[in-house]
Parts: C-alpha cells; sequence; structure tokens
C-alpha cells in the first residue's frame, strides 16, 4: 500500500464526528494529515471578527485533542489557504487532499484557487457534502426550479429524502511517521489580551465538539418540548443556543436532524415543539442555499431597487445603537447582551436590527458588519440573509413597512420584564407599568427606582411614531 499521505483540510467543520472527508480519509489505510490554515491576512470585509477569533481558539484546542486521541495530530498553518496546502502537499508527498463542501464565498475562492494549484498534477482534490442537511442546490420545488422563498424550499426538504444519516468517528487516524511541524493556536493570539472583553463570553460559552454534543443532548431532554409555545421569550431563553456550535461545524446540522427525530419518535409529547426547533434548522438551511445562489448576498440588497434607498448614515446614531444606548429598553438590553456574551436571542435580534434599519435608517450592512464581528455564532448566510430579511430587500422578506414598535414587543415578548431587568439594571426598580417607557414615568416614579433620564438612561434618540413616517416615506421614494 502507498504511504503517500491524505491532507484533510478542515475548514468550519471542527469535529471528527460526522466528518465524511474524515472518515473517508481514516478509511483508506494511509497517513492521514489534519491541518487548519488561517488566513487572517488576506484582504477582505468578511475576515474572522473579534468574538469568531475567540471561539475559534477553543475550538481548535479541543479538535486538537479530538485528533490527538485518534492519532494524528492537527497541523496549524498561516497564510493564503491555498498556498499553504499547495506548499504543504509538496512538503508531504501527499496523493490526495480532502475538505468539506462550504458555501461562503471566500471559502469556495480557496478551495477552487488549491484545485487550480494542483491541476495538471497526480494529486486528488475531493469536497465532501457535510456542512448542510442536503448538498447544495439539490433541494427542488414541485415546479422543478430550486424554491427562492422559505416555506416552500422547507417544504421540498420535508417532501424529499431525509438528511443522510451521520457518519461514525473514525476508529483510528494512521499519522505519519513524521508529521509536519506546524503552529500552535496560543500562537495565533485570537483570545484578546488587554483589554480583556471576553471574560462575559467565557462564561456564557464552552467551545468544542464534546460541548456541543452536550448542549444538544440536553436541549433534546429538557427544553425542546416548549419550544413552539416560548421560542419568542428572550428569558428565560427557550432556545437551544447550538448556533455557534452549527457554524464552526463542532455538530452538524444532519446530527442535530437525527437526534431531534429519534427522541420525537421516542417521546410523542415533544412534537410540536420538536417540529418547530426542526423548522428553525431548516431556515439556517435555506440562507445557506440562498448564499450558494446569490455569492453578494453579505454585500448588496437582493432587490435591486434598495440600491438606491435613501439611507441618512449618522455615525453618533450608529455608536448608540452599537452601545446600547437608544433609550428604548429591549433594544439596550439585546445590543449589551451581545457585547456581553457574543450572542442575542432571535427576536431581540429582530427588534435590533429593525430600529437600526427602520427607525435611525441606517444601511442594514452597517448593522450586518457590527454583528459579525461580535456574535460568536457569525455565520455569513444566516447573518445576512436576517438582516435583508429586516431591511426588506431579501429573496424572502418581510415587507419594509413592517416596522417593530419596540416598546409593543417588549411588553409582548418579555412580559415581566425579566430580560430588560437583567440587561439593563439601572432600570430594574421601574414598576412593570414604565419599564419599557421610562420617559414617560412620573418624576415620582423614576425617583423612587433612582433613575435620573438622561443621566442614568437615555432619553429615545428617535420618536418612535416620527420614525415610522420617515421610514415609510424613505421605502415610497423607491417604490
Amino acid at each position: 500500500m502507498t504511504s503517500q499521505p491524505i491532507i484533510v483540510w478542515f475548514r468550519q467543520d471542527l469535529r471528527v464526528a460526522d466528518h465524511p472527508a474524515l472518515s473517508a480519509a481514516a478509511a483508506d489505510g494511509r497517513p492521514v494529515v489534519p491541518v487548519y490554515v488561517l488566513d487572517d491576512e488576506t484582504p477582505g470585509p468578511w475576515r474572522l471578527g473579534g468574538a469568531s477569533r475567540w471561539w475559534l481558539h477553543g475550538a481548535l484546542t479541543a479538535l486538537a485533542e479530538s485528533l490527538a486521541s485518534l492519532g494524528a495530530p492537527l497541523v496549524l498553518r498561516r497564510g493564503p489557504a491555498a498556498t499553504v496546502i499547495a506548499d504543504l502537499v509538496r512538503e508531504t508527498g501527499a496523493a490526495t487532499v480532502y475538505w468539506t463542501d462550504l458555501v461562503e464565498p471566500h471559502w469556495r475562492t480557496a478551495a477552487a484557487d488549491l484545485e487550480d494549484r494542483l491541476t495538471g498534477t497526480a494529486v486528488e482534490a475531493r469536497a465532501f457534502p457535510g456542512a448542510y442537511l442536503h448538498p447544495l442546490g439539490t433541494v427542488v420545488g414541485r415546479s422543478g426550479h430550486r424554491p427562492k422563498v422559505f416555506t416552500p424550499f422547507w417544504k421540498a426538504c420535508l417532501a424529499g429524502a431525509p438528511p443522510h444519516r451521520p457518519v461514525s468517528v473514525p476508529g483510528r487516524l494512521r499519522p505519519m511517521e513524521s508529521p509536519p511541524a506546524g503552529e500552535t493556536v496560543a500562537a495565533w493570539r485570537l483570545t484578546p489580551a488587554g483589554p480583556n472583553w471576553a471574560g462575559g463570553l467565557r462564561d456564557a460559552w464552552t467551545p468544542g465538539e464534546a460541548a456541543a454534543k452536550a448542549r444538544l443532548l440536553d436541549y433534546l431532554d429538557n427544553g425542546v418540548g416548549g419550544y413552539a409555545a416560548d421560542r419568542n421569550r428572550p428569558e428565560p431563553a427557550a432556545t437551544s443556543r447550538l448556533s455557534p456550535h452549527l457554524h464552526f461545524g463542532e455538530v452538524s446540522p444532519r446530527q442535530v436532524w437525527h437526534a431531534t427525530r429519534q427522541r420525537m419518535d421516542a417521546n410523542a409529547r415533544i412534537g410540536r415543539g420538536a417540529e418547530a426547533f426542526l423548522r428553525e434548522v431548516g431556515w439556517r438551511e435555506f440562507c445557506q442555499h440562498v448564499l450558494a445562489d446569490n455569492p453578494q448576498l453579505a454585500d448588496a440588497p437582493l432587490q435591486e431597487r434598495f440600491a438606491g434607498f435613501p439611507w441618512a448614515e449618522d455615525e453618533a446614531l450608529l455608536e448608540a445603537w452599537r452601545r446600547g444606548r437608544t433609550g428604548y429598553p429591549i433594544v439596550d438590553a439585546g445590543m449589551r447582551e451581545l457585547w456581553t456574551t457574543g450572542w442575542m436571542h432571535n427576536r431581540v435580534r429582530m427588534i435590533t436590527a429593525s430600529f437600526l434599519v427602520k427607525h435611525l435608517l441606517q444601511p442594514w450592512i452597517a448593522g450586518e458588519a457590527w454583528f459579525w464581528d461580535t456574535l460568536v455564532d457569525a455565520d455569513m448566510g444566516n447573518n445576512a440573509g436576517g438582516w435583508q430579511w429586516v431591511a426588506g430587500c431579501g429573496t424572502d422578506a418581510a415587507p419594509y413597512f413592517r416596522i417593530f414598535n419596540p416598546t409593543l414587543q417588549a411588553e409582548k415578548f418579555d412580559a415581566g420584564g425579566a430580560y430588560v431587568r437583567r440587561w439593563v439594571p439601572e432600570l430594574a426598580r421601574l414598576p412593570d407599568r414604565w419599564l419599557n417607557r421610562p420617559w414617560e414615568a412620573p418624576p415620582l416614579e423614576l425617583e423612587a427606582a433612582g433613575i435620573r433620564l438622561s443621566e442614568d438612561f437615555p432619553r429615545p434618540i428617535v420618536d418612535h411614531d416620527a420614525a415610522r413616517r420617515r421610514a415609510l416615506a424613505a421605502f415610497e421614494s423607491i417604490k
């Protein structure tokens, strides 16, 4: 048997279970060289954000331990990915490079560049599915075309064959006798040194495949049954909080799908919640397929008329929104949760995004960029798809004239005010009646709660009714 090794190029698939590329390499019997390449020097607006870099440190640490236990050390290299992998092919004499197919344009460009470099050589280059429920481009509706909006897309997914079952963890990886040298994850300085802003992230999250599996199983045992009824409540959150694990590929959508279906078969009482949960996994899937068909999703509105939208760009308003100083308690709570933990509940994401785009008339792409930098689940398809949905310019868009009233949204979905009181503690002593509208509270109520408006908590930076009229007028201008 030839000893020419197989390189397995890890990207956003940082696990050893249900990893078809790794399993194929192990089954081949030749030495396996697992490698991760950090390409953070190539110019571009969508390089890893700060929160993602923090998560990547933990994810790579966990992956390296898993691969070492299977017999093959993880090689860490830095630089343009195609160049680094091609150099590693020459260095090791590898005859094969395997990787998982991903949809993000930068990953697709890197894979295409690598294939170009290997053209004319005897090296086999192969991409495996495994990052999505269904391989990209394979979901087809009754018309014979790929659905462009979510509901028919999800119906097509449910009507077709179920996702392939996850593949098992390889029993053993054969290492090279002299594995190639690599760097250490510590040398990459992915975590902040000073100021160390990651304390809240460390308290909220444990990156890695083992943590992802534990979170999934705990949610299926203790949370998913109530998801349909409570999914819009941010406190206590009824969501799975699996999104960063899915983004970094520490758990695959196929694992989530089949584990959930198995629990549904064993416990009919969770059926309604589990179906709603899988539908949200389907929304993530839909966004990836949309990105595959529209590589510009993160950079330009899918509806061309929005290219001429009259944004009123204002750095001061944008900064107030980023820092949770808008004067609207639910908006400020969400932005502070994001800054502290690297995550925000989905209902609150919609409220804060709508506020930025429609109340403040700031470009959706500015909000998308902030989320990209601060979210631990900064997934390009989901992030861009969500912002375009809120802005009304995507394929599956909410009408632009649907403008959330942040006060009413808070009173409906945070009844009792637990979420706002947690993240905006300066308002905690206000009675429920005034909690989400402190600017309307009588002076004696404010005094009793220890609040001085404009000092302890800002007054609203815009009036809701006036902002709504302005947003509708802006929309009329492009109709």
